[in-house]
C-alpha cells in the first residue's frame, strides 16, 4: 500500500485506530507494532529505510496462516498479508496472491498440507507488496507468475509510504509477473475455469478479479474489504468512486451463494459486498459535501462526518478519522 502526501495521522490517531484492531489476527498483519512506531513522533526510528521495511515485513511473517477448504479442491488461507486462494488436482496448484516474504517457509508447509502438486502459476490481484511479496520465491519454485500489466509497471518503480516513512524499492526482475494481460484471461486447470478480469482504477490501477466459475469463489483483491473501512491508493489510480465501481462490477459476477474472498477481512457473501459498496457511497456523499465547501481534510476531520458508521466499518483497520484522511485525497 501506499499512501498520499497529503495525509496526517496523528500520535493519537495511530494509537486509536491500533488499539481498535487490537487482539486480532487482521491486526498483526497491517499494523504490527513497527508500523505503529515508525508513524508515532517520539519512538526511536530504525536507522534506516531498508531496516524499517524489513521489520514490518518480518513481523508480517509471523502471523499464523489458517486454512479452510471452500470446495474440494480450493482452499482459502488467511494470514500474514490478507487472503490466498489455492486450487490444488493433478494439474498442479493455481494461486491467487502471495503473503509476504518472511512468510515463505511456512507458506510452503501450507501448500504442502494442502497437497504435493506443485504450484504451476501464481497470479497477483494487485501490486501491493502484501499480495505480490513471494513471487520471487514461487518463480524459482517453478510456478509462472501472472498479472495485469500495470502490475508489473507499478512493481517496476519506488513507491512511498510517506506516513509511516517507509519506502518500497522497484521489484528485482525475478519477482515480476512474466505474463501479463490487458482486459481478462482464461486459465482451465483441474476441471476448473479460471477467469482473471481487470477492473478499472478502484483500489489501485492494477486491481483484477479471479473467479473461480465451477466452485462460484469469487477472489476480489482489495477492492473488497469485508466489514471494514478500506485502503484507497490514490497514488497509483485509486479513488473512491473506482471503488464504488469495482464494487459494483464484482456483484455482477456474484450469486447469492458465491463464497466473495476479500482482499482483507472474513470470508464473505454477495450481501457482504452490497453492503460494503452501500457504505462507500455514504462516505463519498458525506465527504464529497465537505471537500465542495472547501474544506481542508483537517476540517473534514474534525466534522465528524462518518461517526455514525464506525460501530459497524471502524474496527478494522482504520476508525473513520484516519479513513477520512485516506479517502479525502482520492475524492
Amino acid at each position: 500500500m501506499a499512501m498520499n502526501q497529503s495525509t496526517v495521522f496523528t500520535r493519537r490517531d495511530m494509537l486509536r485506530g491500533s488499539l481498535a484492531i487490537a487482539g486480532g489476527a487482521l491486526a498483526a498483519q497491517l499494523y504490527p507494532a513497527t508500523l505503529v512506531r515508525a508513524a508515532t513522533p517520539g519512538f526511536p526510528q530504525e536507522k534506516s529505510a531498508a531496516d524499517r521495511v524489513a521489520a514490518m515485513r518480518a513481523q508480517f511473517g509471523g502471523v499464523p496462516i489458517q486454512s479452510q477448504p471452500l470446495t474440494d479442491t480450493l482452499t482459502l488461507l488467511s494470514g500474514p498479508g490478507g487472503n490466498i486462494i489455492v486450487l490444488n488436482g493433478a494439474d498442479g496448484k493455481l494461486m491467487g496472491d502471495t503473503f509476504v516474504q518472511p512468510a515463505w517457509p511456512h507458506l510452503k508447509d501450507a501448500l504442502d498440507a494442502i497437497g504435493k502438486a506443485p504450484v504451476k502459476t501464481a497470479i497477483d490481484t494487485h501490486w501491493h507488496f502484501d499480495h505480490s511479496d513471494n513471487n520471487a520465491s514461487l518463480r524459482a519454485a517453478g510456478a509462472t507468475l501472472v498479472a495485469h500489466a500495470n502490475t508489473k509497471k507499478r512493481m517496476s518503480e519506488t513507491h512511498t509510504l510517506a506516513v509511516l516513512n517507509l519506502t518500497f524499492g522497484p521489484s528485482p526482475a525475478d519477482a515480476l509477473p512474466q505474463e501479463t494481460f490487458g482486459q481478462s484471461r482464461k486459465i482451465t486447470m483441474n476441471g476448473e475455469t479460471v477467469s482473471l478480469v481487470h477492473i478499472p482504477p478502484a483500489h489501485t490501477d492494477s486491481d483484477i478479479y479471479i473467479h473461480f466459475e465451477k466452485g462460484n469463489v469469487l477472489q476480489c483483491g482489495d477492492v473488497f474489504f469485508n466489514g471494514i473501512y478500506p485502503y484507497i491508493d490514490d497514488e497509483t489510480g485509486g479513488s473512491v468512486s473506482g471503488m464504488i465501481a469495482g464494487a459494483a462490477k464484482l456483484l455482477v459476477v456474484a450469486d447469492n451463494n458465491t463464497k466473495v474472498v476479500p482482499g482483507h477481512g472474513a470470508l464473505g457473501t454477495k450481501a457482504d459486498l452490497a453492503k460494503y459498496r452501500e457504505m462507500l457511497m455514504t462516505v463519498r456523499e458525506r465527504l464529497q459535501k465537505l471537500k465542495t465547501a472547501g474544506k481542508s481534510v483537517e476540517e473534514a476531520v474534525a466534522a465528524k462526518p462518518l461517526a455514525d458508521l464506525d460501530a459497524a466499518w471502524g474496527k478494522g483497520l482504520f476508525n473513520s478519522d484516519t479513513f477520512i484522511q485516506i479517502a479525502y485525497p482520492a475524492l
